[in-house]
């Protein structure tokens, strides 16, 4: 598998490795060339990264920090220093104390990295594993790029054979977020869920080799927004394991964007211990460490005035009264505010452009780069020969503006803000397209390219078109939508080509569709609207222009859209691709006006089709549908089933829906098996491609209707409850959460936990409006029996009548599908006895059309309930032998009690015991704990004992769950 987007490799690779290790150690050049990373991390061995990592964060004036004290920083070093010590305590075996969150909230200079630096030093100094990464206000745009910063190092250490084992099932997914290699094309791209999902496992994989791990992140407010929304997730759990997160950041420059990373520093896991500016003492003694005991009262309270107490400021002033050989005196004291005001702003940038215009031209290229920056990638962006380019690097670093060699860096990044700043906006842009051009020619990727790109001027150039969509795919592969969406925006100003617009469009609007379908619409309408539009390309972009329309909750205009194109489609594949999304969307539209006549042409269009393709077998998962929906003979569903298999879960195309109902049509069927085996291979699917969002929750709550189908209810909650805990993460209200907590409320009403049932359906605003899209099972029939179970009979016939009607008017006519009139029929049967029995009767004559012995069992017990004294007898019996055949074992167990009830009831005790005994003993195994609880009340009213049956009821339900 490829792992580098630009074709650089060999030779370039090792020289530019080698470059970039100050003393070479040849197993890591050969470690490094070998793995083939990309350049723009080949140097991160540990040992490399870390001596490049203590330049960095420990050079803050100029000379060696390290061993001088940190001035009122003590609270905060001793809170580091008890969290590192915390999560050592077991002796870093991951048997001790776990980990936890720590936050240093500060302003600009006031000392962020400096601590930072210090808990580094201390967690390494106790032989942690320490992860470390900085953000960029340059690269912020640059989707993983913290994470990167934080695994490559220690997974460069490791061997390929290593890294696939720390990854798992999880290498395609996450690692070309990490950056290993680039996901190949024409593979399923993962969602950006599933790509954090990756990622936590990745880092629990390391804690569980490498405990205890200290995770460090200085000016997180800079990181990149994929990286914050995972370590937001992450570091919640971090909590549970040996691992420390360490967080320096500006509080009032955190991204508005980066909602759930606001949510954890905002104290939902931890408050933030805030950095305050060094008192008059704290700079009178740094003073006195540097420039002698001699200095003088004066001059030491006027270091502090000028500098405001900021510990940044104070050093670069400190250092510039000593490379002017200055007296710490009162006589002094009268030209540092001069001195200070050269350290920030317009005195910042005077002081560079004395330096030359070969300093200020490299200067302003670095920091249009950012961080960690090449002198030769800085050279070029400049403009500047190999010679000058070093002169000016020298200058800029005695300056104290640059530090580092190969590698350079801004001393502070107050220092890389004021120059960025001051660089003409002409120029600045201007230096942006070079160095877009440079990276690329430097073989570090389209994505580190396009970066720039987003910052140049649109000029009309075909060739950054070319380079944003390929950045935008790259994107889309590593699971960064919006990265994505970002580079085609900026494509669509450049602006494309008349011709390659439409393609434009059609691909921004992709970029969307999971995450906001609203701006799908608008990008996929436009593209349609393009005057230059290839025939394939409408048929695409009509395609998804109709899944957009559904995922925003309107299936009526997405059915209506995918319809008038296929009417107008010149190729027999593509008017048949259209009609099954056509009739796919109309199957979805809960409020569908037409539905009989839609059945008519799907069943005439569907006749004759052999399933042969994705097509044919798309429009026949819609048939198999819809003819269990009506409640067509379950032989006659099963047979359009049989040509309808096939399909991926994670077809580009059609996605999740259709083989799901195909599946789902099995379960109904009573192919209970059948179901469980297709959605078990659909959840195994989605995880394999990555999709751990409402894919996977859809996946769940679907495998956990065939367990409540089967009657097995608590692992249907267990599955109904995780996937409302994947639907959450989606979003609220989103359809995933419509499916799962109504199975979730189903199942708790079936287990007689009601209480239970009313706290879901308040914590999760399961109530009116309902969606337009139709849901399973369906949510206001669900609404309707949690308002019956809560006594509110008038307001339940309301749900449970309107329900009724809307499903008659859809055509939804199988009882099994919906007993929403089983439901009527007992709200109603004080009031309206001779209408209950009608519903029942209308129910079982539908049920036995349908012909399934759950079907025509369940219609059974429903009549049963509603009919009158002394005439149900009958009913139970039968509801008994034919339930004796069906799946539903909770069906079934309470059809034995309600028998041995009424037989009870009726003074013939022959069988009591035997069908008590045996009922009880299914719905304990189903966890129908209130049914079992009836059925021991129904024995002790029978004056039977439990246990003396006990035996014979557990072989009857063996056999009877063998057969």
């Amino acid at each position: 598998m490829a792992r580098e987007a630009e074709p650089h490799a060999g030779v370039a690779r090792c020289h530019r490795t080698i470059n970039r290790i100050q003393s070479p150690n040849i197993s890591a050049v050969y470690m490094c060339v070998s793995l083939g990373f990309p350049a723009c991390w080949q140097s991160r061995g540990n040992k490399v990264s870390e001596r490049h990592r203590t330049e960095r964060t420990t050079v803050v004036d100029g000379r060696d920090r390290v061993g001088k004290p940190l001035y009122e920083r003590q609270n905060e070093v001793v809170a580091a220093r008890n969290a590192v010590e915390g999560i050592c305590a077991g002796g870093g075996d991951g048997e001790g104390k776990q980990g936890g969150l720590l936050f240093f909230s500060a302003a600009a200079g006031l000392g962020k990295t400096t601590v930072l630096a210090e808990v580094r030093r201390i967690a390494t100094a106790r032989g942690c594993t320490v992860l470390s990464a900085r953000g960029s206000e340059q690269e912020h745009t640059v989707p993983f790029h913290v994470v990167r910063q934080l695994l490559q190092p220690v997974l460069a250490s490791c061997t390929e054979a290593e890294r696939r084992e720390i990854f798992g099932g999880w290498y395609e997914i996450a690692g070309p977020a990490v950056g290993l290699f680039a996901q190949q094309t024409g593979t399923a791209a993962p969602d950006p869920q599933g790509v954090r999902d990756g990622l936590d496992w990745v880092v629990t994989q390391l804690a569980v080799r490498r405990a205890p791990i200290v995770i460090v992140l200085d000016d997180a407010h800079w990181g990149d927004l994929e990286s914050l929304a995972w370590l937001a997730a992450f570091a919640v759990r971090a909590q549970e394991l040996p691992v420390l997160v360490v967080l320096g950041y500006r509080p009032d420059e955190v991204p508005t964007e980066a909602a759930t990373f606001r949510e954890l520093i905002d104290g939902r896991s931890g408050r933030p211990i805030p950095l305050h500016v060094l008192s008059p003492e704290a700079v009178g003694e740094l003073v006195r460490s540097s420039l002698g005991a001699e200095a003088d009262d004066l001059f030491c309270r006027e270091c502090w005035a000028v500098t405001g107490g900021n510990p940044y400021e104070a050093v670069e002033l400190i250092a510039k009264v000593q490379d002017r050989s200055l007296a710490p005196n009162a006589e002094s004291a009268s030209l540092l505010r001069e001195l200070a005001a050269s350290a920030r702003g317009a005195g910042l940038v005077k002081r560079l452009e004395r330096l030359g215009h070969a300093s200020v031209r490299l200067a302003w290229a670095a920091a249009v780069l950012g961080t960690e920056i090449s002198r030769e990638l800085a050279a070029a962006v400049a403009g500047l020969p190999p010679a000058e380019a070093q002169d000016a690097v020298d200058r800029l670093r005695v300056a104290r503006i640059l530090t580092g060699s190969r590698t350079l860096e801004f001393i502070h990044p107050l220092v890389a803000t004021a120059v960025y700043q001051a660089i003409p906006p002409t120029t600045r842009t201007a230096l942006h397209g070079q160095a877009a051009w440079a990276v690329a020619d430097a073989g570090l990727g389209v994505t580190a390219a396009a970066r720039h790109l987003l910052e140049t001027h649109p000029e009309d150039d075909p060739h950054t078109v070319l380079q944003l969509r390929a950045a935008a795919r790259e994107n889309l592969r590593l699971g960064a939508p919006d990265a994505a969406r970002r580079c085609l925006e900026r494509a669509l100003r450049e602006p494309p080509a008349p011709e390659d617009r439409a393609g434009v469009l059609y691909e921004l609007g992709c970029s969307a569709l999971l995450t906001a379908p609203a701006v799908t619409v608008n990008h996929l309408t436009a593209a349609l609207e393009q005057p230059f539009l290839d025939p394939a390309l409408r048929e695409d972009a009509t395609f998804r222009l109709a899944q957009a329309f559904a995922h925003n909750d309107q299936p009526a205009r997405a059915a209506a859209v995918a319809g008038a194109e296929a009417a107008q489609a010149k190729s027999a594949r593509a008017r048949l691709r259209l009609q099954a999304a056509h009739y796919l969307w109309l199957a979805f539209d809960a409020h569908e006006a037409q539905a009989s006549e839609r059945s008519r042409r799907l069943v005439r269009l569907a006749e004759h089709v052999p399933g042969k393709d994705i097509e044919e077998r798309a429009l026949l998962c819609v048939r198999t549908w819809d003819a269990m929906l009506r409640g067509e003979p379950t032989a006659n569903t099963l047979a359009i089933a049989a040509r309808a298999l096939g399909l991926s879960y994670t077809d580009p195309d059609w996605g999740f829906e259709l083989p799901s109902l195909t599946a789902l049509s099995y379960m109904y069927a009573d192919e209970c098996d059948r179901a469980e085996e297709l959605f078990s291979s659909a959840i195994a699917e989605c995880e394999q491609v990555g999709w751990s969002g409402a894919h996977l929750s859809f996946g769940f709550t679907l495998l956990g209707l065939v367990w409540f189908r089967r009657g097995m209810l608590v692992e249907a909650e267990d599955c109904a409850r995780e996937g409302v805990r994947l639907a959450e993460r989606v979003g609220p209200r989103v359809p995933a959460q419509w499916y799962a907590v109504g199975l979730l409320l189903d199942v708790l009403l079936s287990r007689g936990r009601v209480e239970e049932a009313l706290r879901v359906a308040e914590t999760y605003d399961f109530a009116p409006p309902y969606p337009n899209a139709v849901a399973f099972p369906d949510s206001q029939t669900v609404y309707g029996r949690l308002l019956l179970a809560r006594g509110l009979r008038e307001e339940a016939v309301a749900q449970l009548t309107a329900a009724g009607k809307r499903l008659e008017a859809k055509g939804i006519l199988n009882p099994t599908w919906c007993p929403w009139a089983g439901y009527l029929a007992i709200a109603i049967a004080e009031e309206d006895p001779q209408g209950a029995r009608a519903l029942a009767a209308e129910m079982l004559r539908r049920a036995e059309r349908y012909g399934t012995p759950t079907a025509i069992g369940e219609a059974l017990c429903f009549g049963a309930a509603v009919d009158e004294d002394g005439q149900a007898l009958p009913q139970r019996e039968r509801a008994v032998k034919v339930l004796s055949r069906s799946p539903n074992r909770h069906a079934y167990a309470e059809a034995l009690i309600d028998l041995g009830a009424e037989l009870r009831r009726d003074g013939r005790t022959d069988r009591v015991a035997e069908l008590l005994f045996e009922g009880i003993e299914l719905a304990d195994r189903c966890g129908a704990d209130r049914l079992a609880e009836r059925g021991r009340a129904e024995m002790a009213k029978a004056g039977l004992r439990l246990h003396r049956q006990r035996t014979l009821a557990q072989r009857r339900v063996s056999a009877a769950e063998q057969g």
